[in-house]
Order: structure tokens, then C-alpha cells, then sequence
């Protein structure tokens, strides 16, 4: 039996962004304990032309809204992209659970085909919606989560794979 889109997308967009959110209370208790600004943390980067990891919280928030909004037909919610604190990146990923959970299955009928535009920078990409999922949205989504992961880790916060997966 072939897998769904929403199936393929929304239970993989929330159990990452669970673990996301997950990464960033155990950042908040590590800042307490070694008694660090948690600014460092979300301003934080692996490298210096890489974005903070406040950014990479929004990206990859971006990713999983937008590609539940636009395989289900749906308007993209807009974010304003100005979080800077760990409350504010754990508000930013509770609202991005809450839309992508509110999305019908239902809605996700046909998707693999539906046509997707989108502007990256000055370019407008097209995609099928199946192509659209595997080939942009999942990939960037995970970097992001990815690099997130990586930028915490470099900073001495105890995060495993168990953590990157969501595994207790």
C-alpha cells in the first residue's frame, strides 16, 4: 500500500518539531546551570556565514507549516520572524504543531499531484506536490532541525540521537 502525503509529512513535521522543542528546554536548563546568557544559545552559530539558531528554529518551523498548508490547499499562516528568546522559539514551535495538527487528512486527497509555486529569493520554484515534499520540503526541513541540533551540541548541550529522534 503506497503511503499518503499527510502521512508522510504532518506525523514527521511533529515528532521533529517535538524533539526541536525538546532541544531547546534542555538548552534552557544547560544555560541555567552553567549560569550562561541563553542569548548565547539562540544567537548561537556553527559557523559565521550560517544562520543563528534562532533562525534555524524559524526555517525549519517555515518548512513544516508551509508544506502542510500548501499540500492541503491551504493558505500559508504568515509568522513574523522575530523571536529571540527560548519562550519565544517554544511559542513559534507550538503554534507551528497546532496548525499542522489542525490540517484535515482529508485535505491532503490528490496532493502528490497538486501543483506548487513558490518564491526562494528572487526565484520562483515549481514542484509537484510529491516532489515538492521529498525533494524540498523534508530535505530543508531536516537540515534545519539538523543543524539546530548540531549548533546546541557544539555549545556543550547533552543531546543524543535518541534526543534527535524523539525516542524517551
Amino acid at each position: 500500500m503506497a503511503i499518503s502525503m499527510y502521512r508522510a509529512s504532518v506525523p514527521v513535521f511533529v515528532q521533529f518539531l517535538t524533539s526541536l522543542s525538546e532541544f531547546l528546554a534542555k538548552a534552557a536548563a544547560h544555560a541555567e546551570a552553567k549560569k550562561v546568557e541563553p542569548s548565547v544559545y539562540v544567537t548561537g552559530r556553527l559557523a559565521p556565514d550560517m544562520f543563528a539558531l534562532a533562525r534555524q528554529v524559524q526555517i525549519a518551523t517555515d518548512m513544516a507549516k508551509g508544506a502542510a498548508a500548501r499540500l492541503s490547499g491551504t493558505d500559508v499562516p504568515g509568522y513574523a520572524d522575530t523571536e529571540t528568546t527560548f519562550p519565544e522559539l517554544q511559542a513559534r514551535i507550538k503554534k507551528t504543531l497546532d496548525f499542522i495538527q489542525g490540517v484535515k487528512p482529508e485535505a491532503f486527497d490528490g496532493a502528490d499531484d497538486r501543483d506548487i509555486t513558490l518564491k526562494a529569493g528572487p526565484n520562483e520554484l515549481h514542484f509537484k506536490g510529491e516532489a515538492y515534499l521529498t525533494t524540498f520540503a523534508l530535505p530543508n526541513f531536516f537540515f534545519h532541525i539538523t543543524t539546530t541540533y548540531g549548533i546546541l551540541r557544539h555549545m556543550g548541550v547533552e543531546l543524543g540521537k535518541k534526543d534527535f529522534l524523539g525516542m524517551k
